[in-house]
């Protein structure tokens, strides 16, 4: 299959589910639920897929990712529906669980499915669309649901982004030149004993040095990721900064993101997928520990479009470095313990970094995420 057509399936679902977290929240305020439980409503979205990925991904690794996909993606469309028949806060949870719970199939599948494409050179650039993918999705969802609330309201711009994640189904359910669509391929990772097919999807973690790495590292990106997106808003009127200048902080961080995208295959080809990841996070990590200082918003830009430079090429990289790593037979377990591990980390950062924040002010917050960056590179730099 075209690395194109799943860049357009990735998009697809991107775009409705982050703009179904828009509309979910606003629908909520709507009908009336306090903040407290919005912020229960969120974390449906992530307790589900950090308890389901591991098992998606083994299963993804015996049946292949072809129908993971199409009933992934059903169920979002099929999540996003609910709403619309029966708007009530009780609706809400149910489509919250269910979407999150889909999405983990789905998502576990298209990051299997890309690393099999092409050849292992191919792959950090194959991750690196991805990312640009994902990144495309994650913009236009939002304004896409934004405008669609104000125009026909809440409910029919549920129904109205439901039909994306069905043309991702409709490929995956016509393609029939993949067969199962099963991933087979003889691993490029370092061989342990956690080869073997019979070992728990920890203990892959615990033996394989090198793929535990790479599970830390995607780890604490995605917390200094959720951090930024968490603490800016907070940070920004704590400066005096209006809601238009935090947003635009918001999309210069998005925008870095994907520059840093597009050009980082040839990056990693100069200077190597693990230097790479290294200097990005400390990079971050230093951009980290100068945030809390800076009250000027041009100057915050500026310092949040390193920062965006820094963290935006992690992701795709790490995802790379886990998907060569994984045992031969056992990419989909590996991508689906890197998926537990994610959840689990948008799950506890807001509580955490928020309990922070409240007992000892918001320049510690930065402080302690920059030294969680530098341990990531310090983890990565160790043989």
């Amino acid at each position: 299959m075209s690395i194109w057509i799943v860049m357009l399936m990735v998009v697809c679902n991107m775009l409705a589910y982050k703009g179904s977290k828009i509309i979910v929240t606003l629908f909520s305020i709507e009908l009336g639920v306090s903040q407290a439980l919005i912020g229960v409503l969120v974390a449906l979205y992530s307790l589900f897929p950090m308890i389901l990925a591991i098992y998606a991904g083994k299963l993804i690794d015996r049946l292949g990712v072809r129908w993971p996909m199409v009933i992934g993606s059903c169920g979002i469309a099929l999540g996003l529906t609910l709403p619309y028949w029966f708007p009530s806060a009780i609706t809400l949870y149910l489509q919250a669980a269910l979407v999150g719970a889909a999405h983990v199939f789905y998502n576990v599948s298209v990051q299997n499915l890309i690393g099999s494409i092409g050849t292992a050179d191919d792959r950090t650039k194959n991750f690196s669309n991805f990312g640009l993918a994902m990144s495309t999705g994650s913009f236009v969802g939002p304004l896409i649901c934004g405008f669609g609330i104000d125009h026909f309201g809440h409910a029919r711009t549920y129904l109205m982004i439901a039909a994306f994640p069905l043309i991702t189904a409709a490929i995956m359910a016509s393609a029939k030149h993949m067969k199962s669509g099963r991933v087979s391929r003889t691993s490029d990772a370092p061989k342990s004993k956690s080869d073997g097919a019979a070992s728990p999807p920890f203990e892959l973690m615990v033996a394989n040095r090198p793929l535990r790495r790479a599970l830390i590292t995607g780890a604490v990106i995605l917390t200094g990721i959720d951090l930024f997106h968490f603490y800016m808003p907070i940070y920004g009127h704590h400066i005096g900064l209006s809601a238009s200048q935090i947003g635009i902080v918001l999309a210069v961080f998005s925008v870095a993101a994907f520059v840093v995208r597009v050009g980082m295959p040839a990056i990693v080809k100069w200077l190597g997928a693990e230097k790479v990841l290294i200097l990005s996070m400390f990079v971050a990590a230093v951009t980290y520990l100068a945030v809390p200082y800076i009250t000027h918003m041009a100057v915050l830009c500026v310092v949040c479009f390193i920062l965006g430079l820094g963290t935006g090429c992690g992701q795709p990289l790490s995802l790379s470095m886990i998907y060569e790593r994984a045992p031969g037979g056992r990419s989909g377990e590996a991508l689906g313990l890197r998926a537990t591990l994610n959840n689990f980390t948008h799950m506890v950062t807001p509580l955490l970094f928020g309990a922070i924040g409240t007992a000892f002010g918001i320049a510690p917050v930065f402080w302690c995420n920059s030294l969680m960056l530098a341990g990531g590179g310090l983890i990565m730099r160790r043989k």
